[in-house]
Order: C-alpha cells, then structure tokens, then sequence
C-alpha cells in the first residue's frame, strides 16, 4: 500500500509538472511566442577556453592527426550534427540542449547557446536528426522532435512537438536520476530508435515483467511520430550509443556493466543487434559470461546473445558512431568509434578515451585500438571525460566532454 501510495503521488507530481511544460509547447506547436528572452551566449574567449587548449594539447592521437578544441560547451554530452553542416547540437545530463554554429567555417566555433530555452527540458541527454532534418530529442520520460531545427534556431522560439508526451516514455515508477540519460539515432527503416537504461545497479525479479514489456533496459523503436511503439532488444543494464553499420544496416550499442564486483569484472559490452528482439543477458548475467549474484540460481533465457566486443570493466563505454567520411585513411572507414567515459569505482582508474573498432568483410569485429587518450593522466586525474563522437560533415571528428566542457575535434591533416 505504501509503495502505491509513494507511485501515485510521484505521478501526481509528474503529471503536474507535464502540464507546466506542455503549455509552450502547445504555443510553439501553434507557431506562437512565448515571450521568452534569450539567454547569454557561453563565451568561445577567455581564460577558460586557454585551459582548455592547453588539454587538447595533451591528447595522443595517431601519427598524422590533430586534436584541437571546437567549442568550449558546459555539460557537454550527447550530439547531432545538422546534415547541412550548419549547426550542431548538443545534450546534457541536466535542463539545456546547445546549439554549436562555426559560421567562418574555420572548423571552431563561433557561437554556443541554449537552444529552444522556452521549453523546459529535464535530463535533454540524447540528440539525433532524420535525413530530412528534423531534430529529436530524447530526454529522460519524453521525446520531442523540432522541424527544421538547423535553420530556425536562432531565437528563443522554435517549432516544438510532442513525439512521445512527458511521463509516457517509461513508467512513473522507473524515473530515476540513475541511467536515465537517453540516445537515439534514426534507422535505415526511417523509424527513430531509443535506448532505455533501467534504474538499477540490478534490478529485483518483481519489476522485470513490467520493464521488458516496455523495453526498459534495452532498445526501442517507433515511428517519427511516436506511434507502433515496439520493443527491439532486451537484456540491457545501461544502453548507451547506439549506430546502424551503414553497409549491412544492423545496429551496434554500448552496455554498461553491473557495479560492485570487482576492479576487473564484469566486462563492458559493445552489442551487435542482428534480429529484432534479441535479448544480450542481462540481469542473469552482468557483464559478458559473468553471473550477477541476484541471478546466478535462476534459469537463463534461450538464445542469450554474448558482446560481440568486450570492453574493460567500468571503463563507462558510452558514444558509438560509424565513420563514413573520406578525410580518414581508408583504414578507417567502414568501422566505428567508441569513447570510453572513464571509470568511477575502480581502485586502478581506466577510460577516458576514444577507441576504433575494424570490421571484417562480413561484418564481423576484426580489432579495436585506442585512438585517442591523454585525458586520463598517469596520476589518475581526469583532465577530461569523453561521452560521445560524431563525425562533421568534412570528415573530421567531434568528441564532446561532460567534464571539461568541451567538444574536441580530431581532424587528419596528413
């Protein structure tokens, strides 16, 4: 009765809260103005941006390649960038999205500022755009699509809508602070894909029903307007970074594993998605072919399907994108990158960096080498954290930095 009592009065709140945010968002889907004012732009000069010069200086990277700050932007995590090369965006673990213009074209930013900051925003984490360019927005119980977005962004106001409505995405009973920063990416089948990271570090038998009839974690899929919601994949702790192999056109996302076992167990996992509703183990198993504890006397699934990459224990894997640009060596292309957040509770630091996954010709993983790292020192100080990596439209490649407040470029000079 007490744990009802606590869901109603969670969703009372929640649906409360919806109401407030939905009223510009009814505004602006009726092409209406808020009267909201802009906010100060994040200044791209200054003692700031030095220090942050002076990491990108630190960074290692293969022979023939440059690291050099892109913008200096607070809370930086998840990005889109615009396919018309216009603008970029990018996400945030706490209430804003930024918008990221280098108007000079001179591969720096020019401009940094909240985007949209007359809608009220909550974990605006994952960011992606269709080919046609509309910009999406997952966040923590809600999607939001913006039309046009690279070309109306400019003032406080612009053209917002509901894909799925606050408090619909996931239960009332699984918003939490913990794993509930989302991404998405648009599929070759033009349906928009989320990944849905579930609340636990292991979740109770009693709840597990509940989350897998709603894909909590684990990955989703719906049409761009929110309708014929469908579970794609199960088995997930954290699931974050998803991309589609543009040659074969399956999906490859990134897992964390379970906390609390140990400095070298569980592995972290990087899964390839070959059929829908596969299911990759969790929470019978943690991480890999580890066992949780809760589990470890319970019945596994069929047809359980293991990492196709297995990363380190707590190393935090979280961007995942494919290269298909042309200013790499061909070495490159055809295989992803991956940033590695860093770890958090491990006696002996690791991560914080980025990392490039080969493929073989039938799709299958050939290697993975560090490509880019410096972040963590030998003393075990972060100087930064990488959290995802997409690529520009010249080929380079955008690393965003939740720690520092940076977005990094690597580009190939040759």
């Amino acid at each position: 009765m007490r744990m009802k009592a606590i869901v109603a009065v969670t969703t009372a709140l929640l649906s409360t809260s919806a109401m407030a945010q939905d009223s510009n968002l009814e505004k602006l889907g009726g092409f209406k103005t808020t009267g909201t004012a802009m906010m100060e732009p994040i200044a791209q000069s200054g003692d700031n941006v030095e220090a942050l010069k002076a990491i990108a200086a630190k960074i290692k990277v293969p022979a023939g390649f440059k690291v050099s700050l892109y913008a200096a932007v607070p809370d930086a995590r998840h990005m889109a960038v615009g396919p018309q090369g216009v603008v970029t965006f990018v996400g945030t673990r706490k209430e804003h999205v930024y918008s990221v213009t280098d108007r000079n074209k001179d591969r720096v930013a020019d401009d940094v500022k909240v985007f949209a900051p007359s809608v009220k925003m909550a974990v605006p984490n994952g960011v992606c755009f269709s080919r046609d360019g509309v910009l999406y927005l997952a966040e923590q119980n809600r999607v939001l699509s913006f039309p046009a977005a690279e070309f109306f962004y400019e003032g406080p106001d612009v053209a917002a809508f509901p894909v799925v409505k606050e408090g619909e995405l996931v239960p009332a009973e699984a918003v939490s602070y913990n794993h509930t920063a989302r991404t998405c990416r648009i599929g070759p089948d033009g349906r928009l894909y989320i990944t849905l990271g579930q609340p636990f570090n292991v979740p109770a038998a009693d709840v597990m029903p509940d989350f897998q009839k709603k894909g909590i974690g684990g990955v989703i899929s719906m049409k761009t307007d929110g309708t014929d919601r469908q579970v794609y994949a199960l088995g997930m702790r954290n699931p974050l970074g998803i991309d589609f192999n543009p040659k074969d056109k399956t999906a490859w996302v990134n897992d964390n594993q379970v906390d609390g076992m140990g400095d070298l167990i569980p592995v972290g996992e990087t899964n390839h998605i070959t059929a829908p509703n596969q299911n990759f183990g969790f929470p019978w198993y943690g991480g890999g072919k580890t066992r949780t504890v809760e589990y470890k006397d319970d019945t596994i699934p069929d047809g359980v399907v293991f990492p196709a990459v297995e990363r380190d224990a707590h190393a935090a894997d979280l961007g995942l994108s494919f290269y298909t640009g042309k200013q790499f060596p061909a070495a490159y292309r055809g295989g992803f990158f991956t940033t590695q957040h860093g770890s958090w509770n491990r006696i002996e630091p690791v991560g914080a960096r980025v990392l490039f996954t080969s493929l073989k010709e039938d799709g299958s993983v050939a290697k993975t080498e560090v490509f880019a790292d410096g972040w963590l020192t030998g003393d075990g100080e972060y100087l930064g954290r990488p959290v995802d990596v997409q690529m520009l439209n010249d080929g380079s490649l955008l690393v965003s930095d939740d720690l520092a407040g940076a977005v990094w470029r690597i580009a190939y000079e040759g």
